[in-house]
């Protein structure tokens, strides 16, 4: 595989692609701020609008439903369009929406208000992820898909820290409006940077000549891909995880502690803020461990996985109290470690033109399987029994995580040999 930008080189200027960096950083932490802002809302939204847990749930599953209908199409139009002004776009979609959760009346109106949130998101972790792959050398990828995805956790922390916080001194309704405008101003910023070419969807035939790619030939980079498509639903099984305690964590520490919902809020949003020192130190430890081994960039994922299970087993099944608490803060360094490196996968194994399609479907795997089924699925649970059995179940969605990109590594470096030749270009 032969690219511009393999080794050391930048399409542009590294400042003027850090730059771009900065702003792609900051709309993926917006992102998540408005994304789970909700969750540490829960108890005052169920007070007035007299809802169950289960539709609590909903209220996240919301977002994440829209996300799976529409990331496909929107990163066809972030391949073959304008990935930065697709994503200027969608940015000011979903923060206006964020906006209007803050007044809605009824459980129905809050919930469609949630999936217009959902609707603005959903081409934005493709189109980010496109435009890293092709601006920074591809043996940078990990540690730079790390560093982005430390906003993620970062995003996850603030929101669920405002949300709790903001609901105690002035109400859910401010806590919508407040966290959606700073979006609106980084969304503009976007719509004047600069971007690589769209890149043309053709491979090598026998004879060295350019030949158009055919549906077909589409959908056999993906279907001959095994490290590619294990990869997928490895990160599918995580997110169920880390979607889970996203959404529940603030509960779980009000009721199995009786706190109130900004002390609970800014006890989980620490576990999950610790994940920003996670992200970036696993892109940083995978780039690395693949000079000497390449299949890394799945055997990193494999392990670091299977250590956050071991933590949050332990926690959840033989410990309270303070020790709890410790190995929570422990598993949250652990669990967005294997972001980057599974990341950089569905990049490398596949042809430039659909590097945006490629991480669409594993948003939509990830979320339809893990996002969106987990806060119903752990709420459901939640109603029929308790929330301490609802969370006994995450620690086996992780060892099933950690064994599919085990089996992926077996398949990762023959698929590398399968990408064709591309160039990367400035606009």
């Amino acid at each position: 595989m032969n690219t511009s930008n393999e080794k050391g080189n930048y399409l542009f200027s590294k400042g003027y692609t850090n730059y771009v960096f900065i702003l792609l950083f900051l709309l993926y932490m917006f992102d998540y701020i408005d994304r789970v802002v909700v969750t540490s809302m829960f108890t005052s939204i169920e007070r007035d609008m007299g809802i169950t847990h289960t539709q609590s749930g909903m209220l996240v599953s919301a977002v994440y439903w829209s996300i799976v209908l529409l990331t496909f199409p929107v990163s066809i139009l972030v391949d073959r369009w304008s990935r930065r002004k697709t994503i200027a776009i969608m940015s000011v979609l979903w923060s206006l929406a964020t906006v209007l959760c803050a007044f809605t009346g009824t459980f129905t109106q809050l919930f469609l208000a949630r999936m217009l949130v959902g609707v603005g998101e959903a081409g934005y972790a493709p189109g980010g992820t496109a435009m890293i792959s092709g601006m920074y050398p591809a043996d940078k990828r990990a540690k730079i898909m790390g560093l982005w995805n430390a906003s993620i956790p970062m995003g996850t922390a603030i929101g669920i820290l405002l949300g709790g916080i903001i609901a105690t001194y002035w109400g859910w309704r401010h806590a919508f409006g407040l966290v959606a405008l700073p979006g609106l101003v980084v969304a503009v910023a976007f719509f004047f940077i600069k971007d690589y070419k769209t890149v043309d969807l053709s491979y090598s035939d026998a004879s060295h000549q350019k030949v158009k790619m055919h549906f077909k030939d589409i959908l056999k980079e993906f279907l001959t891909k095994p490290s590619l498509i294990l990869t997928y639903f490895g990160m599918a099984a995580v997110i169920f995880v880390t979607t889970s305690m996203i959404t529940w964590l603030s509960s779980y520490f009000e009721v199995t502690r009786g706190l109130a919902p900004g002390k609970a809020g800014t006890m989980s949003s620490l576990v999950m803020g610790l994940a920003i020192v996670g992200a970036p130190v696993g892109g940083y430890l995978a780039d690395r461990w693949r000079k000497r081994n390449v299949k890394a960039r799945l055997l990193f994922p494999t392990l670091t996985t299977l250590l956050a299970s071991i933590f949050l087993f332990i926690a959840l099944f033989f410990t309270q109290g303070l020790l709890q608490y410790i190995l929570f803060l422990c598993f949250g360094i652990f669990i967005t470690m294997f972001v980057s490196a599974a990341a950089a996968v569905t990049q490398d194994v596949i042809h430039a033109g659909l590097w945006a399609a490629s991480y669409a479907i594993a948003v939509v795997i990830q979320n339809l399987l893990g996002a969106s089924m987990a806060p119903i699925i752990m709420g459901t649970i939640y109603d029929n029994y308790d929330i301490s059995t609802a969370f006994k179940v995450l620690p086996f969605m992780l060892i099933l995580g950690s064994l599919l990109f085990y089996l992926g590594s077996r398949h990762y470096e023959n698929d590398l040999h399968k990408v064709p030749d591309y160039k990367i270009e400035s606009e």
